[in-house]
């Protein structure tokens, strides 16, 4: 299966969440990941975006499209 591109939505954290970025996966609920960069942050969703789309397989579940913003917000 061809790697789907979904948008991603990066955000720092606080210190108190233990600071670097947050990046969620708006199209998949659930699915984000955490880095010390925002470029760190983007390259650790792709295998949560990977992990998601397994376990949806797995469970029978539809896979969403990606939404048309292809972009990193």
């Amino acid at each position: 299966m061809a790697q789907l591109e979904y948008p991603v939505v990066i955000a720092p954290l606080s210190a108190a969440d233990g600071g670097g970025f947050i990046a969620t996966v708006p199209d998949l609920p659930g699915c984000m990941s955490d880095g010390e960069t925002p470029e760190a942050a983007v390259h650790n969703v792709q295998d949560a975006i990977a992990a998601w789309i397994q376990a949806a397989h797995e469970l029978g579940r539809s896979v969403p499209s990606p939404s048309p913003h292809q972009a990193i917000a």
